[in-house]
């Protein structure tokens, strides 16, 4: 399992890199002990909003296998709609590892930050797991218009998210394990 830690587009945030390399290995092995399934690679990027729908939308396209340009741009734009609000996201790569974006601006603290952190490597657990990435493939490819899903695939994965989400919920508790207090931190913003 190889795990990187960067930033993009963003100067001037050495502290919080340092600080994000430091928790990143602490939380991949608390995760993989609670979580079911295997931790793929993770390559963690900090960005901002615009980096965030930027290298989201980007990945959502390859893992579709859109190389139209028009398509990419529309995808970027409503992912920027959607970045603002977003702390992190977690997107399954075909080469088998996973993307995990952060928002640094919604982060004020190094708890929020780990508690982010281990919600997202969930989900990078999940990805793992039987049929996960198939139909996460799926429905990627449907939100771009390559392929056509039936309405009970559709419904499928959203169950899937949804139970997914709640999963990753259930184990943010974990980061009070990273930084004592985070998820107090985390709910107090």
């Amino acid at each position: 399992m190889n795990l990187t830690v960067s930033t993009h587009k963003i100067p001037g945030y050495g502290p919080t890199l340092r600080t994000a390399k430091q928790l990143a290995p602490q939380a991949v092995r608390l995760v993989d002990r609670a979580v079911p399934g295997r931790m793929p690679d993770v390559e963690i990027i900090l960005t901002d909003p615009r980096g965030l729908a930027e290298l989201g939308s980007a990945a959502d396209a390859e893992l579709a296998g859109v190389l139209d340009k028009r398509t990419r741009n529309r995808a970027e734009r409503a992912a920027r709609r959607l970045a603002r609000d977003a702390a992190g996201r977690a997107i399954p790569r075909t080469n088998g590892s996973v993307l995990v974006l952060v928002n640094i601006d919604q982060h004020a603290t190094p708890g929020q930050f780990a508690v982010t952190l281990v919600h997202e490597l969930v989900h990078a657990i999940q990805f793992s797991r039987k049929h996960v990435i198939e139909q996460v493939t799926r429905d990627t490819r449907a939100q771009f218009g390559v392929e056509r899903q039936s309405r009970r695939q559709a419904r499928t994965f959203a169950r899937l998210v949804e139970q997914h989400e709640q999963e990753a919920y259930g184990c943010e508790y974990l980061a009070d394990q990273l930084i004592p207090g985070a998820t107090s931190s985390a709910a107090a913003a």
